[in-house]
């Protein structure tokens, strides 16, 4: 589930120049903030194109660094804010260190309590808030940018992720269509693509991100290293493991030590039966950035080499990080119901988070989780919905034909 939002490029999430906004409005927050004696900042090229910082680990942490230096001499320094938030964002991506969007939140936050009408700070907000899994927040912040500026495409691009995250996908793909419609790019072609892959049709979807790692200039490693692993995950789901360790690969030169290009190579090893050599990955990349994917994926690497006693250890990290580093009750349910442990209580968290959230890999969970409790009428009822979108993801469909079958068993013994 964390994979929604990882699919979209950071570098995308925003476009250069500010917007302009009713004559009045502009006057009255350029004379709320006349007195603290500040000077309006002129908006900044995003990162990763020609004429701004590039994306490269070494260039993201300057500019942080130059960033935050500008916003402790003005606070409210909406540019300054703005390039903060993005480079912050993108170091999530790379460090997995949720603290970064606080950070990030901050710094905007600041800036539109005294100029509300200041358009970059504000979808930039939304975009923070997506991050944060904030999603309605989310929704909220891009609704209001569409109230000044209705032809955004950068304000249906965080819709349509926010509602895909809900589970509201009708509402996700028509703001993705009109996305692309206003403005095809990038960022556009990437959530075509996954609005592809949900709906089952990966080679169309394979082809879209390629178009959309095409449209990512060189001057955006950290974007073209998370497209070529997007690529990668794709071409792995259409079971060409050569292809997908090549992009992988690729994905590792252009941005060395990007964890999704790290992630996936481990998981193309684990694909080809190597699961020392996929073993030694995570353990390498739980080394500097533990997180409780990594984690459960390492125990279950152990666990197919025999090493039991090393399995529960990265389980019960993996499930410390779900209960409260990052919380996320229908991973942790998925996760308990996959691996028989606590198993009521993985319903009990599953059936919490499909009261917020009703998407298909949440509703996946719940009919999991009712599975393995035994309720094979209610799996079946969840499961349906799991598969609604035409899903070829494998863990649902191995789920769905396991609930299928124990729903055809039962009727039999009827």
């Amino acid at each position: 589930m964390a994979r929604f939002i990882r699919r979209v490029p950071a570098a995308t999430w925003f476009g250069a120049g500010a917007v302009l906004v009713a004559a009045a409005l502009v006057a009255a927050a350029w004379w709320a903030q006349a007195g603290r004696n500040e000077t309006r900042s002129i908006a900044l090229p995003p990162l990763g194109t020609p004429g701004a910082p590039g994306t490269a680990r070494a260039d993201l942490d300057r500019t942080i660094a130059t960033m935050e230096a500008r916003l402790a001499r003005t606070p409210y320094d909406g540019a300054a804010a703005v390039t903060l938030a993005d480079a912050l964002l993108r170091e999530t991506r790379v460090t997995g260190n949720a603290g970064l969007a606080m950070r990030a939140e901050s710094a905007l936050t600041t800036v539109l309590e005294s100029e509300p009408v200041d358009y970059d700070a504000r979808r930039m907000l939304a975009a923070v808030y997506l991050s944060q899994h904030r999603f309605r927040d989310a929704i909220r912040e891009a609704e209001r940018c569409q109230h000044t500026r209705a032809t955004d495409a950068w304000t249906f691009g965080v819709l349509g992720d926010a509602h895909l995250e809900l589970g509201d996908y009708d509402e996700a793909f028509a703001a993705f269509d009109r996305m692309a419609a206003l403005r095809p790019n990038a960022a556009s072609y990437a959530r075509a693509s996954y609005a592809r892959e949900l709906q089952g049709d990966l080679d169309g979807a394979l082809r879209l991100m390629q178009m959309s790692a095409e449209a990512t200039t060189p001057q955006d490693p950290e974007s073209l290293a998370w497209h070529h692993a997007q690529i990668g995950h794709l071409y792995l789901e259409l079971n060409r493991t050569d292809e997908a360790a090549r992009a992988y690969e690729h994905a590792d030169f252009v941005f060395p030590g990007h964890p999704f290009a790290t992630d996936g190579l481990a998981r193309v090893e684990a694909a080809r039966g190597h699961r020392g050599s996929a073993l030694d990955l995570v353990l390498k990349r739980l080394a500097s950035a533990p997180s409780p994917d990594d984690a459960a994926f390492a125990g279950d690497l152990f666990e197919g080499l025999g090493r039991r006693e090393e399995a529960e250890r990265q389980y019960l990290l993996a499930e410390a990080g779900w209960r409260t580093d990052a919380p996320e009750p229908a991973k942790l349910a998925r996760f308990l119901a996959e691996h028989d442990r606590h198993v009521d209580e993985a319903v009990r968290l599953a059936e919490q988070a499909s009261t917020v959230r009703h998407d298909i890999f949440t509703d996946d969970a719940l009919a999991w989780a009712y599975f393995k409790q035994g309720r094979v009428t209610d799996a079946q009822v969840a499961i349906a919905r799991a598969l609604r979108t035409g899903t070829r993801d494998r863990d649902i469909r191995r789920h769905a034909a396991a609930i299928d079958t124990a729903g055809a068993s039962r009727m039999a013994r009827r």
